[in-house]
Protein backbone atom coordinates (compact mmCIF):
# COMPACT_ATOMS: atom_id res chain seq x y z
CA UNK A 1 0.00 0.00 0.00
CA UNK A 2 2.81 2.26 0.95
CA UNK A 3 4.28 2.07 -2.87
CA UNK A 4 1.17 2.32 -4.46
CA UNK A 5 0.91 5.78 -2.34
CA UNK A 6 4.15 6.75 -2.82
CA UNK A 7 3.41 5.76 -7.11
CA UNK A 8 0.80 8.24 -6.93
CA UNK A 9 1.53 11.09 -4.64
CA UNK A 10 2.72 12.83 -8.23
CA UNK A 11 -0.91 12.15 -9.70
CA UNK A 12 -2.89 13.30 -6.51
CA UNK A 13 -0.85 16.48 -6.29
CA UNK A 14 -1.18 17.67 -9.83
CA UNK A 15 -5.23 16.95 -9.91
CA UNK A 16 -4.74 19.22 -6.78
CA UNK A 17 -3.31 21.82 -8.41
CA UNK A 18 -5.32 21.63 -11.68
CA UNK A 19 -7.89 21.56 -9.64
CA UNK A 20 -7.13 24.70 -7.81
CA UNK A 21 -6.27 26.52 -11.27
CA UNK A 22 -9.34 25.90 -12.85
CA UNK A 23 -11.50 27.31 -9.92
CA UNK A 24 -9.01 30.28 -9.71
CA UNK A 25 -9.69 31.35 -13.42
CA UNK A 26 -13.03 31.19 -12.76
CA UNK A 27 -13.51 32.71 -10.16
CA UNK A 28 -11.21 35.74 -11.21
CA UNK A 29 -14.07 35.72 -14.35
CA UNK A 30 -16.89 36.51 -11.78
CA UNK A 31 -18.30 32.63 -11.36
CA UNK A 32 -18.96 32.40 -7.56
CA UNK A 33 -21.84 30.06 -7.15
CA UNK A 34 -19.59 28.06 -4.01
CA UNK A 35 -22.35 24.72 -4.46
CA UNK A 36 -21.89 24.33 -8.00
CA UNK A 37 -17.85 24.23 -7.29
CA UNK A 38 -18.19 21.96 -4.74
CA UNK A 39 -20.32 19.30 -6.67
CA UNK A 40 -17.69 19.75 -9.13
CA UNK A 41 -14.60 19.21 -6.47
CA UNK A 42 -16.96 15.98 -5.20
CA UNK A 43 -17.06 14.59 -9.05
CA UNK A 44 -13.37 15.16 -9.53
CA UNK A 45 -12.65 13.16 -6.65
CA UNK A 46 -15.05 10.82 -6.71
CA UNK A 47 -13.82 9.72 -10.46
CA UNK A 48 -9.86 9.86 -9.06
CA UNK A 49 -10.77 7.51 -6.09
CA UNK A 50 -12.55 4.95 -8.33
CA UNK A 51 -9.33 4.82 -10.81
CA UNK A 52 -6.71 4.63 -7.37
CA UNK A 53 -9.18 2.13 -6.36
CA UNK A 54 -9.54 0.03 -9.51
CA UNK A 55 -6.19 0.39 -10.18
CA UNK A 56 -4.94 -0.83 -6.71
CA UNK A 57 -7.31 -3.79 -6.83
CA UNK A 58 -6.23 -4.71 -10.14
CA UNK A 59 -2.27 -4.70 -9.72
CA UNK A 60 -2.59 -5.22 -5.88
CA UNK A 61 -0.32 -8.70 -6.52
CA UNK A 62 2.52 -6.65 -7.79
CA UNK A 63 2.40 -3.94 -5.36
CA UNK A 64 3.09 -6.60 -2.70
CA UNK A 65 5.57 -8.84 -4.69
CA UNK A 66 7.74 -5.31 -5.16
CA UNK A 67 7.12 -4.85 -1.40
CA UNK A 68 8.55 -7.68 -0.20
CA UNK A 69 12.21 -9.57 -0.91
CA UNK A 70 12.32 -12.76 -2.37
CA UNK A 71 12.90 -15.84 -0.22
CA UNK A 72 14.30 -18.04 -2.86
CA UNK A 73 15.15 -17.70 -6.54
CA UNK A 74 11.94 -19.60 -7.06
CA UNK A 75 9.93 -17.06 -5.30
CA UNK A 76 10.14 -14.70 -8.56
CA UNK A 77 7.62 -17.32 -10.49
CA UNK A 78 4.60 -16.44 -8.48
CA UNK A 79 2.44 -14.27 -10.41
CA UNK A 80 1.52 -10.80 -9.69
CA UNK A 81 -1.21 -10.34 -11.66
CA UNK A 82 -3.03 -10.08 -15.09
CA UNK A 83 -2.51 -6.67 -15.70
CA UNK A 84 0.39 -5.78 -18.92
CA UNK A 85 2.98 -4.41 -16.58
CA UNK A 86 2.91 -7.05 -14.16
CA UNK A 87 2.89 -9.44 -16.83
CA UNK A 88 6.02 -7.48 -18.79
CA UNK A 89 7.83 -7.78 -14.95
CA UNK A 90 7.25 -11.62 -14.48
CA UNK A 91 8.11 -12.14 -17.88
CA UNK A 92 11.53 -10.11 -17.20
CA UNK A 93 11.97 -11.88 -14.01
CA UNK A 94 11.65 -15.35 -15.31
CA UNK A 95 14.20 -14.36 -18.13
CA UNK A 96 16.70 -13.22 -15.67
CA UNK A 97 16.14 -15.91 -13.89
CA UNK A 98 17.08 -18.56 -16.77
CA UNK A 99 19.99 -16.23 -17.27
CA UNK A 100 20.87 -16.36 -14.06
CA UNK A 101 20.53 -19.99 -13.95
CA UNK A 102 22.87 -20.80 -16.84
CA UNK A 103 25.82 -18.81 -15.60
CA UNK A 104 25.55 -20.24 -12.41
CA UNK A 105 25.85 -23.35 -13.94
CA UNK A 106 28.39 -22.63 -15.85
CA UNK A 107 30.72 -21.08 -13.55
CA UNK A 108 29.78 -24.76 -11.43
CA UNK A 109 30.74 -26.63 -14.40
CA UNK A 110 34.56 -24.48 -14.43
CA UNK A 111 34.97 -24.97 -10.87
CA UNK A 112 34.27 -28.69 -10.91
CA UNK A 113 37.02 -28.82 -13.77
CA UNK A 114 39.33 -26.72 -11.95
CA UNK A 115 38.75 -28.96 -8.85
CA UNK A 116 39.44 -32.06 -10.99
CA UNK A 117 42.29 -31.17 -12.76
CA UNK A 118 44.20 -29.77 -9.11
CA UNK A 119 43.59 -33.13 -7.86
CA UNK A 120 45.35 -35.22 -10.32
CA UNK A 121 48.02 -32.49 -10.63
CA UNK A 122 48.96 -33.05 -6.95
CA UNK A 123 49.11 -36.68 -7.03
CA UNK A 124 50.91 -36.28 -10.44
CA UNK A 125 53.66 -34.12 -8.70
CA UNK A 126 53.45 -36.66 -5.49
CA UNK A 127 55.15 -39.21 -7.32
CA UNK A 128 58.14 -37.51 -9.00
CA UNK A 129 58.79 -35.69 -5.34
CA UNK A 130 59.00 -39.26 -3.96
CA UNK A 131 61.24 -40.38 -6.14
CA UNK A 132 63.54 -37.47 -5.56
CA UNK A 133 62.98 -38.01 -1.62
CA UNK A 134 63.85 -41.64 -2.54
CA UNK A 135 66.82 -40.99 -4.42
CA UNK A 136 68.45 -38.42 -1.97
CA UNK A 137 67.09 -39.44 1.32
CA UNK A 138 70.60 -41.71 2.17
CA UNK A 139 72.82 -39.53 1.15
CA UNK A 140 74.63 -37.58 3.54
CA UNK A 141 76.40 -34.74 1.55
CA UNK A 142 75.19 -30.51 2.17
CA UNK A 143 73.85 -30.21 -0.64
CA UNK A 144 71.64 -32.85 -0.39
CA UNK A 145 69.90 -32.08 2.68
CA UNK A 146 69.40 -28.45 1.05
CA UNK A 147 67.29 -30.44 -1.53
CA UNK A 148 65.68 -32.51 1.30
CA UNK A 149 64.69 -29.34 2.53
CA UNK A 150 63.16 -27.96 -0.92
CA UNK A 151 61.26 -31.10 -1.52
CA UNK A 152 59.56 -31.20 1.97
CA UNK A 153 58.72 -27.62 1.53
CA UNK A 154 57.53 -28.51 -1.82
CA UNK A 155 55.39 -31.85 -0.49
CA UNK A 156 53.79 -29.15 2.34
CA UNK A 157 52.85 -26.86 -0.29
CA UNK A 158 51.03 -29.21 -2.16
CA UNK A 159 49.11 -30.71 0.93
CA UNK A 160 47.91 -27.25 1.44
CA UNK A 161 46.67 -27.21 -2.18
CA UNK A 162 44.99 -30.42 -2.21
CA UNK A 163 43.36 -29.67 0.97
CA UNK A 164 42.21 -26.66 -0.21
CA UNK A 165 40.33 -27.97 -3.30
CA UNK A 166 38.89 -30.67 -1.04
CA UNK A 167 37.42 -28.07 1.32
CA UNK A 168 35.26 -27.05 -1.38
CA UNK A 169 33.16 -30.01 -1.52
CA UNK A 170 34.26 -31.07 1.84
CA UNK A 171 30.67 -32.73 2.19
CA UNK A 172 31.83 -35.44 -0.54
CA UNK A 173 35.27 -35.82 1.08
CA UNK A 174 34.90 -36.69 4.98
CA UNK A 175 33.92 -39.78 7.18
CA UNK A 176 33.39 -39.23 10.98
CA UNK A 177 34.47 -42.25 13.19
CA UNK A 178 36.35 -42.90 16.35
CA UNK A 179 40.08 -41.68 16.28
CA UNK A 180 42.32 -42.23 19.24
CA UNK A 181 44.29 -38.52 19.69
CA UNK A 182 47.03 -40.35 21.36
CA UNK A 183 47.95 -42.14 17.81
CA UNK A 184 47.38 -39.45 15.55
CA UNK A 185 49.61 -37.05 17.95
CA UNK A 186 52.07 -40.04 17.59
CA UNK A 187 51.53 -39.72 13.67
CA UNK A 188 51.96 -35.70 13.43
CA UNK A 189 55.36 -36.25 15.16
CA UNK A 190 56.63 -38.91 13.26
CA UNK A 191 55.79 -37.22 10.16
CA UNK A 192 57.45 -34.31 10.70
CA UNK A 193 60.67 -35.40 12.80
CA UNK A 194 62.92 -34.05 9.90
CA UNK A 195 61.72 -30.71 10.19
CA UNK A 196 61.91 -30.74 14.14
CA UNK A 197 65.89 -31.93 13.85
CA UNK A 198 66.45 -29.96 10.80
CA UNK A 199 64.93 -26.37 13.42
CA UNK A 200 66.73 -27.96 16.29
CA UNK A 201 63.47 -28.49 18.41
CA UNK A 202 62.82 -30.83 20.65
CA UNK A 203 58.85 -32.06 20.53
CA UNK A 204 57.25 -32.77 23.92
CA UNK A 205 54.02 -34.68 23.78
CA UNK A 206 51.83 -35.27 27.24
CA UNK A 207 49.36 -37.90 26.93
CA UNK A 208 47.37 -37.98 30.37
CA UNK A 209 44.80 -40.28 29.14
CA UNK A 210 46.42 -42.95 26.10
CA UNK A 211 42.69 -44.15 25.11
CA UNK A 212 40.81 -40.80 24.89
CA UNK A 213 38.58 -41.19 21.57
CA UNK A 214 36.69 -38.51 19.25
CA UNK A 215 34.15 -38.62 16.77
CA UNK A 216 36.05 -37.19 13.81
CA UNK A 217 37.41 -37.31 10.25
CA UNK A 218 41.20 -38.98 10.91
CA UNK A 219 42.75 -37.63 7.50
CA UNK A 220 41.62 -34.38 7.97
CA UNK A 221 42.45 -34.38 12.04
CA UNK A 222 45.97 -35.39 10.78
CA UNK A 223 45.98 -32.42 8.49
CA UNK A 224 45.01 -29.86 11.05
CA UNK A 225 47.25 -31.03 14.14
CA UNK A 226 50.16 -31.21 11.00
CA UNK A 227 49.67 -27.45 10.22
CA UNK A 228 49.77 -26.53 14.01
CA UNK A 229 52.75 -28.54 14.79
CA UNK A 230 54.53 -26.78 11.57
CA UNK A 231 53.38 -23.22 12.28
CA UNK A 232 54.50 -23.92 15.99
CA UNK A 233 58.18 -25.20 14.25
CA UNK A 234 58.40 -22.44 12.04
CA UNK A 235 57.74 -19.45 14.15
CA UNK A 236 59.82 -21.22 17.08
CA UNK A 237 62.83 -21.56 14.83
CA UNK A 238 62.70 -17.84 14.15
CA UNK A 239 63.42 -17.03 17.89
CA UNK A 240 67.39 -17.67 18.95
CA UNK A 241 66.84 -18.82 22.50
CA UNK A 242 68.60 -21.92 23.80
CA UNK A 243 65.93 -25.79 24.01
CA UNK A 244 63.31 -25.06 21.96
CA UNK A 245 60.51 -27.19 22.30
CA UNK A 246 56.83 -27.85 21.06
CA UNK A 247 54.85 -29.08 23.50
CA UNK A 248 52.04 -31.23 22.04
CA UNK A 249 49.15 -32.63 24.29
CA UNK A 250 45.63 -33.97 25.00
CA UNK A 251 43.36 -34.10 27.59
CA UNK A 252 40.33 -34.04 29.08
CA UNK A 253 38.41 -30.34 30.14
CA UNK A 254 35.15 -31.16 31.99
CA UNK A 255 33.13 -32.92 29.10
CA UNK A 256 35.43 -31.95 26.18
CA UNK A 257 38.50 -33.65 25.00
CA UNK A 258 41.52 -30.95 23.96
CA UNK A 259 44.71 -31.28 21.71
CA UNK A 260 46.70 -28.15 22.45
CA UNK A 261 49.93 -27.14 20.70
CA UNK A 262 52.32 -25.07 22.74
CA UNK A 263 55.48 -23.01 21.02
CA UNK A 264 57.67 -20.09 22.96
CA UNK A 265 58.42 -18.88 19.60
CA UNK A 266 57.72 -15.14 18.82
CA UNK A 267 54.24 -14.84 19.51
CA UNK A 268 51.29 -13.25 17.39
CA UNK A 269 51.24 -9.36 18.01
CA UNK A 270 48.03 -7.95 19.22
CA UNK A 271 47.15 -6.28 16.10
CA UNK A 272 47.15 -9.37 13.87
CA UNK A 273 45.05 -11.71 16.41
CA UNK A 274 41.77 -10.89 14.72
CA UNK A 275 42.93 -11.78 11.40
CA UNK A 276 44.82 -14.97 11.61
CA UNK A 277 42.05 -17.30 10.84
CA UNK A 278 41.21 -15.00 7.40
CA UNK A 279 42.63 -16.91 4.20
CA UNK A 280 46.16 -15.50 2.82
CA UNK A 281 46.77 -13.29 5.83
CA UNK A 282 50.35 -13.89 6.62
CA UNK A 283 50.66 -10.67 9.28
CA UNK A 284 53.52 -9.64 10.34
CA UNK A 285 55.31 -12.43 11.83
CA UNK A 286 54.94 -14.51 8.11
CA UNK A 287 56.12 -11.25 5.68
CA UNK A 288 59.61 -12.57 6.58
CA UNK A 289 59.20 -15.76 5.93
CA UNK A 290 59.06 -16.86 2.20
CA UNK A 291 56.85 -20.37 2.59
CA UNK A 292 54.37 -18.45 4.81
CA UNK A 293 51.28 -18.84 2.49
CA UNK A 294 48.88 -17.70 5.36
CA UNK A 295 46.59 -20.22 4.19
CA UNK A 296 47.41 -22.85 7.61
CA UNK A 297 44.89 -21.93 10.02
CA UNK A 298 42.13 -20.56 7.94
CA UNK A 299 42.11 -24.43 6.32
CA UNK A 300 42.29 -25.82 9.98
CA UNK A 301 39.85 -23.39 11.35
CA UNK A 302 37.32 -24.47 8.09
CA UNK A 303 37.60 -27.57 8.97
CA UNK A 304 37.31 -27.34 12.26
CA UNK A 305 33.87 -25.54 12.22
CA UNK A 306 32.77 -28.07 9.66
CA UNK A 307 33.84 -30.97 11.67
CA UNK A 308 31.66 -29.84 14.37
CA UNK A 309 35.02 -28.92 16.61
CA UNK A 310 36.33 -25.42 18.12
CA UNK A 311 39.56 -23.57 17.55
CA UNK A 312 40.94 -21.42 20.53
CA UNK A 313 43.90 -19.48 20.10
CA UNK A 314 46.14 -17.12 22.85
CA UNK A 315 49.39 -15.43 22.29
CA UNK A 316 51.93 -13.34 23.60
CA UNK A 317 54.83 -11.63 21.60
CA UNK A 318 58.31 -12.95 22.34
CA UNK A 319 56.70 -15.56 24.77
CA UNK A 320 55.04 -17.87 22.62
CA UNK A 321 51.33 -19.20 21.15
CA UNK A 322 48.78 -22.13 22.41
CA UNK A 323 46.52 -23.64 19.59
CA UNK A 324 43.89 -26.14 20.82
CA UNK A 325 41.25 -28.09 18.90
CA UNK A 326 38.03 -28.57 21.16
CA UNK A 327 35.67 -31.79 20.50
CA UNK A 328 32.52 -31.42 22.40
CA UNK A 329 31.79 -35.22 22.63
CA UNK A 330 34.39 -37.98 23.46
CA UNK A 331 34.68 -41.43 24.26
CA UNK A 332 37.13 -43.13 26.19
CA UNK A 333 38.19 -46.82 25.19
CA UNK A 334 38.10 -49.52 27.58
CA UNK A 335 41.37 -51.46 27.97
CA UNK A 336 41.40 -54.71 26.93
Amino acid sequence: MKLFIREHALLIVVQLLQLGIIFSIYWLDGYHNLETALYVVFLAFFILGGYLVYHFLSRRHYYLRLSQPLESLDASFQKMGQSPISEALQKLLHTQYRHYQQQLYTVKKQQEEHLVFMDQWVHQMKTPLSVIELTVQNIDEPEFASIREELERMRSGLHTVLYMARLRAFEQDFHVKPVVLSQIISAVVHDNKRLFIRNQIYPEVHINTPELTVETDEKWLFFMLSQLVINAIKYSSSKETEGKKVVISCYMRGSEAVIEVIDRGVGIPAADMKRVFDPFFTGENGRGMRESTGMGLYLTKEAADRLGHRMELTSVVDQGTEVRIVFAAYQKLTSV
